[in-house]
């Protein structure tokens, strides 16, 4: 027999009862925390669909001053995000990561200070309940003032090693001496990098894994064999050509990513230098273009659609657990081989 209550409809403290659970409980589950075990989820989902209970979205927001929707923030260039792999599939895992919540996701394009001032206006008045926050550069404003506001935030990547928010990252380091130590072991001894804008540190532990594997194979690779780019395409072009005008005899390039790479190839093609016969070619990221260059680029694999549900996700425990633990996670890289060397 179905219960009610005192209006005719079913309660949420008439779904605890029946599905043997706390209030809070049942409050978790109808919001779709993650914070829930399979088995007590079960409970109180049966118990949600024998009373016939229906959660009042209007109720719940305007109690919680929730809006339901969350913000994926990117502070670069259109033209930047529609040519990276990197941020659709970044895009694509944080949409798998609140599939199933009542969380709308707005993206946002941070490329201006003044678009910068608007979208803290828009956090500011509570239009939204939370940030992720992607492709930092240590000079970004951004997280600090979020904070300030007590903004709920998780960063894709960090400002630092001392990184004091909450964090989804790669291990950029030990992906950069996985590459370097590959080239090192197939033969290769005068092996050059082009490195990411300095500013992300991203970029910085890509260096320094390069510079660490580099000092075991060889004892160092001097200033000769670095060239800065910016992870587009056309940097890579321009850092392969600095590097073959200053190192001619450069027989390995490991680049901070495949758009690099890319580039780093067609001008190794336009100078007769063979790939990997001459010159060997490692990318970093592993994202579609690495399947389809000529020839296809061993390049390091970062789970990037990974972290973008591990970001959605301690979004959404901090979303219901304010008080909880700031959540700082660092995703393994793999090298995958293919033929660029």
């Amino acid at each position: 027999m179905t219960r009610r209550g005192p209006t005719g409809q079913p309660t949420l403290e008439e779904v605890a009862a029946l599905a043997g659970v706390g209030r809070g409980t049942v409050s978790r589950v109808v919001n779709n925390s993650p914070r829930v075990k399979d088995t007590t989820r079960h409970l109180v989902e049966q118990a949600i669909a024998e009373l016939g209970y229906v959660p009042n979205r209007a109720a719940r927001a305007l109690a919680g001053s929730r809006t339901d929707a969350v913000a994926l923030v990117i502070p670069e260039t259109g033209k930047r995000f529609f040519a990276e792999p990197y941020f659709s599939e970044i895009v694509h895992g944080v949409g798998d990561g609140l599939a199933g919540t009542e969380l709308q996701l707005l993206l946002t394009l941070v490329r201006t200070e003044d678009e910068r001032q608007r979208f803290l206006d828009y956090a500011r008045a509570r239009r939204i309940d939370g940030v992720l926050l992607v492709s930092l550069h240590s000079s970004d404003p951004l997280p600090d003032l979020l904070a300030g506001m007590g903004m709920p935030t998780v960063l894709s990547g960090r400002r630092s090693g001392e990184e004091s928010m909450s964090y989804v990252d790669s291990d950029n380091a030990g992906g950069a001496r996985a590459a370097v130590r590959h080239l090192a072991a197939s033969g290769r001894s005068r092996i050059a990098t082009i490195t990411g804008p300095l500013d992300m540190y991203a970029a910085q532990c890509r260096l320094r894994g390069y510079e660490e594997a580099v000092r075991e194979a060889d004892g160092g690779p001097g200033t000769g064999r670095i060239a800065h780019g910016d992870f587009t395409e056309e940097s890579g072009r321009r850092a392969m050509a600095e590097l073959l005008e200053r190192c001619p005899g450069v027989d390995a390039v490991f680049a901070a990513s495949d758009v690099m790479a890319a580039g780093a190839l067609h001008t190794l093609r336009a100078a007769g230098r063979r790939v990997p016969e001459d010159v060997a070619v490692v990318g970093f990221d592993d994202s579609p273009i690495a399947r389809h260059t000529d020839p296809p680029l061993t390049s390091v694999r970062q789970p990037v659609e990974e972290m973008g549900r591990t970001m959605a996700g301690a979004l959404r425990e901090m979303l219901h657990a304010p008080a909880a633990e700031r959540r700082q996670v660092v995703l393994r890289t793999e090298l995958v081989r293919r033929g660029s060397g």
